[in-house]
């Protein structure tokens, strides 16, 4: 997995590693896919209680890499999608994002074990969606977190379940502003379980995936499933269709106006708001 490393932890722990930390974790999609073999390996192993998702270098994940080739790197795992190459753009683009974005975290939100994300630095934009779908966050004391991609046109992340993790008018801020918080702010809002100093990140993480691996699995496994189908009560599912089509209707708006799937004048704005989030909080 050249993007990927699986470490099996011991004490029932598996603990899957992000490693592209020259490209900030950038997520191509060569990395999603071989994150989700390394879950699938996990979940399919009985020796294995509970998941950790870490991620070498000094920042979670940068998002989404605007520079891969958008095209599955193999067959589809979480949908029936086929090969996209052949149709148009704006097709081609929801086909992808149905499979390689949606499907995968709503995959990996299933996983019938517990899930931890351990968190340093920056996570933004497409980097939520991969802590989002997980069942707790650790993070450390230099994490930060954002959505700027209005400024791409588009009206956030593909796993639209910002109301829930910031609660509705914060996630409104933060979008309307591409604006980031805190480790302190998102445990404050409920988004982060536990904010840890960054040297005790990864033993303060492993220490509590340990401690849950000590629990029953159907326990574990029937109590995971009751929470996730009280927030589907709530509406997040059906929030998280009605967000994305109108992710797509974005992609296509920005196709007709600009010939391509987002608005090129977002970049040096996305990209100020990074380096803004690497030199601290952003002022209120």
């Amino acid at each position: 997995m050249p993007c990927i490393v699986y470490e099996d932890a011991g004490d029932g722990v598996a603990r899957v590693l992000l490693d592209r930390p020259e490209q900030r974790n950038a997520q191509s999609p060569r990395l999603l896919y071989d994150l989700d073999a390394a879950f699938l390996r996990a979940a399919t192993d009985e020796g294995v209680r509970v998941i950790v998702l870490a991620a070498a270098g000094t920042d979670f994940s940068s998002g989404h890499d605007l520079k891969s080739e958008l095209e599955l790197p193999g067959p589809p795992t979480a949908t029936l999608t086929g090969p996209t190459s052949e149709r148009g753009p704006a097709e081609r683009q929801f086909a992808f994002e149905c499979e390689a974005y949606l499907g995968l975290c709503r995959r990996w939100r299933e996983i019938p074990k517990p899930t931890i994300a351990e968190v340093q630095g920056r996570v933004i934009a497409g980097g939520l969606m991969l802590i989002w779908p997980l069942d707790l966050v650790v993070a450390a004391d230099d994490a930060v977190f954002s959505d700027p991609v209005t400024a791409f046109g588009l009206n956030g992340g593909e796993y639209f379940a910002h109301a829930w993790e910031f609660g509705a008018r914060k996630a409104k801020e933060l979008l309307f502003t591409g604006d980031h918080i805190t480790a302190t702010e998102a445990k404050a809002l409920g988004m982060v379980n536990h904010v840890v100093p960054a040297s005790e990140l990864t033993s303060f993480t492993m220490s509590l995936a340990r401690r849950i691996a000590t629990r029953p699995p159907h326990g574990l496994r029937l109590a995971k499933m009751s929470v996730n189908r009280s927030l589907d009560a709530q509406g997040l599912q059906g929030a998280i269709d009605v967000a994305f089509a109108l992710h797509q209707a974005g992609h296509a708006n920005n196709l007709v106006r600009y010939g391509d799937l987002v608005d090129p004048t977002g970049y040096e704005a996305i990209r100020a708001g990074a380096r803004a989030a690497a030199r601290g909080p952003s002022v209120p």
